[in-house]
């Protein structure tokens, strides 16, 4: 089962692969990861950024001075110990975030378009279970929002979870700045 899942995810894959590599242009991969975990923890620290990221401090803050320099990323001294510099997106990177979730939803729509409304929500309703067992697993995972027209309409019918971190060995993470 495992292997045929690893198969059949390769789609999804590809349409995942193909929407950050268009965004690549502006950022890199690691980049791209630090933006997403920014948005996720607004004014997080240095420090738990790179930790969240798998990488040492010094190479979390060069990774930081170029997002700066890109306008995707503000430091801002923290409010209780103005030693401790808190994170935030810019609206640019913002945009860059909204532009990649429009891409991959485009070309989502496009393929579940060619599938029956039943194999449309037994996928969602598999993805849901396998979310939950993930979640169980204590797997990374963040909420996505909802996923388009094809739902049945119900409260959150089309939210799905997908992981904030890659799995190891997926070349398409950096693990340095």
């Amino acid at each position: 089962m495992a292997a045929e899942l690893d198969v059949a995810a390769g789609a999804l894959l590809t349409v995942w692969e193909s929407a950050r590599e268009r965004t690549t242009s502006r950022v890199s991969g690691a980049q791209l990861r630090a933006v997403m975990v920014i948005e996720q923890h607004d004014g997080i620290n240095l420090r738990r950024l790179a930790v969240q990221l798998d990488m040492l401090l010094s190479s979390a803050s060069r990774l930081c001075d170029r997002l700066v320099a890109a306008g995707m990323l503000e430091r801002e001294p923290g409010r209780l110990d103005r030693r401790e510099i808190s994170l935030h997106l810019t609206p640019e990177a913002r945009r860059l975030l909204a532009e990649l979730r429009d891409d991959r939803r485009q070309q989502l729509a496009a393929i579940l378009a060619g599938m029956t409304p039943e194999g449309r929500q037994a996928l969602l309703r598999g993805m849901r279970e396998f979310d939950e067992a993930a979640r169980g697993r204590g797997a990374p995972v963040r909420s996505v929002e909802p996923a388009g027209p094809w739902s049945a309409g119900h409260p959150g019918e089309g939210s799905v979870a997908v992981p904030t971190q890659q799995w190891p060995g997926d070349p398409s993470v950096a693990r340095t700045a």
